[in-house]
């Protein structure tokens, strides 16, 4: 297959695969804060969020994850990435972000059987989780140096900071 034609696809699904991990974080975000309804409001508007979730994670970001693998295998190879230095911080970012998407399966378990153990503000903050992942690898995989990695993680520390900050005033404004 064309060299174009499998980043192409792989880029497809990285999108796709970051849209489901996004949004199934904001539905699990309105399923819990869906609590605070009353009793008939609640159960209507939870089992819609859980048929929302299982419709997008198993429907989109489950079949992304698995196709952005094959894809970006196949890249790998056909690159020979593995003998490139900056592959191998790209890889330990991927590992983290496939540890993100299974944490987030595992909160995905737990809110389908009826245990919703983590509050909104949790929620919110690991939604942002997935964004730190999205522009680290996104830098790294188009700078592909080693310098320009010190300058990435400082700007996403600070990215980071900005995000916890944000998350915090908008919490400020709901209460007022």
């Amino acid at each position: 297959m064309n060299f174009l034609y499998l980043k192409a696809l792989h880029l497809i699904f990285a999108v796709t695969w970051f849209a489901g991990l996004f949004y199934i974080v904001r539905l699990f975000i309105y399923d819990v804060e869906a609590n605070a309804r009353p009793d008939s409001e609640r159960a209507i508007l939870q089992e819609q969020f859980r048929i929302m979730q299982r419709r997008l994670w198993y429907g989109i970001t489950w079949p992304s994850a698995i196709l952005i693998l094959i894809f970006g295998t196949w890249l790998v190879i056909s690159e020979n990435a593995l003998a490139q230095p900056w592959f191998h911080i790209k890889l330990l970012l991927l590992l983290g972000l496939y540890g993100y998407h299974g944490y987030c399966h595992y909160i995905f378990i737990g809110i389908q059987n009826g245990k919703r153990t983590y509050t909104s503000g949790f929620l919110r903050m690991w939604n942002e989780v997935a964004t730190l992942f999205l522009i680290a690898i996104v830098f790294l995989a188009v700078l592909r140096s080693g310098l320009s990695m010190v300058y990435g993680i400082v700007g996403l520390i600070i990215i980071a900071i900005a995000l916890m900050l944000a998350i915090r005033m908008y919490k400020k404004l709901r209460k007022q």
